[in-house]
């Protein structure tokens, strides 16, 4: 039976796979301001492509982020919505997972990934993997939130092979070079990664929170000075 997998850590993307991982329909959007407007329609289009009915949905994955808030949050509501209507679970994947899983699978072993992520006002969501034998990302360190600079003088780029969309927007402060990678999905995470790590977690027995991996307080917050009342 199917699952939908979608994320909005970056741009918007939506997959559906069935549950043996393959891909029955993908689309995406690399627009990254526009998520509430976008996602739905996405989702719709991926159903319509693969001739599914939503209520044969059997469960929902959603990318965690880390992301700014506004964007990540459309992803999950979205997700958390569609699973309670639908009477399906809601399964949540750290979205840097996902661009780490694409990078294993075409690095030796024992090889670094570090995924780098645009976290805005010159700053990068960052999380460090080590490439096991069987060319799967296990995590080593982060995910958390730095200046580039950071990285560099912890080591973290060194000999790592570094992808997202963050090591590309900061290159220069990375010691990178500017070229984009020829695989796009070593720039933003690929959803039907997301739920082919979701399918394997959850056949593990492992959890798989909706928790959002925010990492810096939102924008915009309600005030807690309080007024005086004239009498």
């Amino acid at each position: 039976m199917p699952i939908l997998a979608l994320d909005t850590s970056s741009a918007v993307a939506v997959a559906l796979l069935a549950d043996d991982g393959t891909v029955l329909a993908t689309r995406s959007d690399s627009e990254q301001r526009h998520h509430a407007e976008l996602l739905a329609p996405m989702v719709q289009h991926v159903l319509a492509d693969s001739g599914v009915d939503r209520t044969q949905l059997t469960a929902v994955v959603a990318g965690t982020g880390p992301a700014p808030f506004t964007g990540l949050r459309v992803g999950l509501v979205t997700a958390r919505t569609m699973a309670l209507a639908l009477d399906v679970p809601a399964w949540g994947v750290p979205s840097v997972d996902a661009l780490a899983a694409t990078a294993a699978r075409t690095a030796e072993p024992g090889a670094r990934v570090l995924v780098v992520t645009d976290a805005r006002r010159r700053e990068v969501y960052w999380a460090e993997y080590r490439v096991d034998a069987d060319r799967a990302a296990d995590p080593i360190g982060g995910p958390d939130i730095a200046v580039p600079a950071t990285l560099v003088e912890h080591g973290r780029t060194t000999g790592s092979l570094v992808v997202g969309r963050g090591a590309w927007l900061h290159h220069e402060a990375l010691g990178l070079t500017d070229e984009q990678p020829d695989d796009p999905a070593l720039l933003d995470p690929d959803p039907a990664e997301l739920g082919r790590l979701a399918l394997a977690r959850h056949a593990a027995g492992q959890p798989l929170a909706t928790t959002p991996l925010y990492l810096r307080r939102p924008d915009a917050e309600p005030s807690v000075v309080r007024k005086r009342v004239l009498t």
